[in-house]
C-alpha cells in the first residue's frame, strides 16, 4: 500500500464517516493541532529519559490518538466519538496530585524554562493550549458535536504538563524560573 493516495491533492480530506472536507475546516484544524501536540510530546520523549520519569507521557501520547479519533468522528453515535472517558481525565489528575506532593507551592508566576527537558515540556503545554483553543472554537460552531470529555481532557493535560515541567526541574535540582514582574 502506498502512503500517497492523491485524494487530498485538491485540498479535501475525509473524516470518520461519509463526505470530504476542506483541510482548512475547523474540525480538521482541531485534530491537526492535537496531532501536532502529540508530535511535540514525541520530541520531549525522544530528547531524554528525565522528561518522563514515571511513564506518564507515553500514556498521554496514546490518549491523544484517542482524542484525535474522537474529533475525527463527528457522529455522537460513532465508534470513536466518545473515545475519551472520565478515567482518562482522572489519570491525569492522579498524576498532577502525585507530582504536586513533592513540589513547593507556587508563590509567584514562573517562566517556561529551567532544564532543557522542562523547557520542552512547557513548549508542549503551550501547544496543548493552542489545541484546546481550536477544539473550543469547533465546539462553539452551531451543529458541531464535540465530546465534553475531550475539552476537559485537553484542559487538564495542559495543567499536567505545567506540573510535570516543575517536577522535572525539581528532580534535577533546578529551580523554576521566577517572573520578575513589570519592574525588573
Amino acid at each position: 500500500m502506498k502512503i500517497y493516495t492523491k485524494t487530498g491533492d485538491s485540498g479535501l480530506t475525509g473524516l470518520l464517516g461519509p463526505g470530504r472536507f476542506f483541510k482548512s475546516d475547523h474540525r480538521i484544524d482541531a485534530y491537526g493541532s492535537v496531532d501536532e501536540l502529540n508530535a511535540v510530546i514525541g520530541v520531549v520523549l525522544s530528547s531524554d529519559s528525565e522528561s518522563d520519569p514515571d511513564g506518564w507521557l507515553a500514556q498521554v501520547q496514546n490518549d491523544l490518538f484517542a482524542v484525535g479519533a474522537a474529533l475525527a468522528d463527528p457522529n455522537p453515535a460513532g465508534t470513536f466519538h466518545n473515545a475519551i472517558e472520565t478515567e482518562h481525565i482522572a489519570r491525569l489528575e492522579r498524576g498532577i496530585d502525585a507530582m504536586e506532593e513533592g513540589l513547593p507551592p507556587l508563590s509567584q508566576f514562573i517562566l517556561p524554562g529551567g532544564t532543557p527537558s522542562a523547557a520542552r515540556i512547557h513548549l508542549a503545554r503551550t501547544v496543548c493550549r493552542r489545541a484546546e483553543r481550536a477544539v473550543v472554537g469547533l465546539a462553539r460552531i452551531e451543529g458541531e458535536q464535540v465530546p465534553e470529555n475531550v475539552l476537559i481532557y485537553l484542559n487538564r493535560l495542559s495543567d499536567f504538563l505545567f506540573v510535570l515541567a516543575r517536577d522535572v526541574n525539581a528532580r534535577a535540582g533546578v529551580e523554576d524560573v521566577p517572573w520578575k514582574g513589570l519592574n525588573p
